[in-house]
């Protein structure tokens, strides 16, 4: 382990945002795939709440164009505000879009050449810092959010960290895996990566799953870095390097993933969270139950 004194904290963040979400065509035509609503809060949000929960200053968006949007949500709308403050409405509900001058910095991926190159394009303003890394299509909710669980441990461990869950075996080859060293708690030792292995093959049912912390030494590694599966720049690839060199660990999340980058993940996300919540719960639970009577199968 790191000496505490030579651990510097964790400051800054970076949310790889430029891609092109086809996926949900026609909806993403013309608006980013990062600002469609799980209820009523887009799904940057959420990863930009949990950045600050962890004590994240600077949020640095890796964008494309078209992605205006994105930035215009954590602006300050001023003819939104001023027509609700002459009705008499509460402003409280835009209180997380808030940023403070300076704090928002924006960097284009001109070409989308995968995740690592993106984590590259923001060098610059990353520098010689350790940082983190949200993938906003991967919806974490828990008590207390994933990345503050990641900080935490970072504060032990030092070098880099990324979060993992456990999933059924038969489904490992959709993900990158961690084969794992030694365990304690809910910190595992990560002795190398796999991207999207064969099951038979997997080394741990453990999955990368959206969330890292990670030293500058990793842009250096990524600057020479070829392409690797699918023709992209694989930031996995660039952070199976740094084990041996740096600590690396895994921290299982304790609580859920939403896969929103799928259809039927952004439902479940939207479903789950409305059934949480005190003001609509209820009625959702009405309505599901309903609707499943309506449309059960024959």
């Amino acid at each position: 382990m790191m000496h505490s004194r030579e651990i510097k904290p964790v400051r800054k963040a970076v949310f790889p945002v430029a891609g092109l979400g086809t996926r949900f065509l026609p909806a993403t035509k013309a608006i980013p795939k990062e600002m469609l609503p799980i209820v009523d809060r887009p799904l940057i949000q959420y990863a930009v709440d949990e950045a600050r929960e962890a004590g994240i200053e600077q949020l640095i968006f890796v964008t494309g164009r078209g992605k205006t949007a994105i930035v215009e949500h954590f602006d300050t709308a001023f003819e939104l505000e001023a027509t609700m403050e002459g009705r008499g409405k509460s402003l409280d509900v835009l209180e997380p879009t808030r940023i403070k001058p300076g704090n928002l910095v924006t960097v284009r991926q001109q070409v989308p050449m995968g995740l690592g190159h993106a984590i590259w394009c923001a060098r610059a303003v990353i520098g010689n810092e350790p940082f983190a890394i949200f993938l906003p299509d991967e919806l974490m909710i828990g008590k207390k959010g994933c990345m503050k669980q990641m900080v935490e441990a970072y504060h032990k461990t030092g070098g880099n960290l990324i979060s993992v869950l456990e999933v059924p075996r038969d489904e490992v080859s959709s993900y990158g895996v961690i084969a794992p060293g030694k365990s304690e708690g809910d910190l595992t030792e990560v002795t190398g990566l796999v991207e999207k292995p064969k099951v038979e093959a997997a080394p741990s049912n453990l999955i990368i799953s959206g969330r890292y912390i990670l030293q500058p030494e990793v842009m250096t590694v990524l600057e020479t870095q070829g392409k690797g599966a699918g023709g992209e720049i694989q930031l996995t690839d660039a952070m199976a390097q740094m084990i041996g060199h740096q600590p690396f660990h895994a921290v299982t999340f304790e609580g859920k993933r939403y896969d929103c980058g799928s259809k039927v993940g952004f439902v479940e996300a939207t479903l789950a969270l409305a059934l949480q919540r005190e003001d609509m719960g209820a009625e959702v639970r009405e309505m599901a139950r309903k609707l499943l009577g309506e449309y059960a199968p024959a």
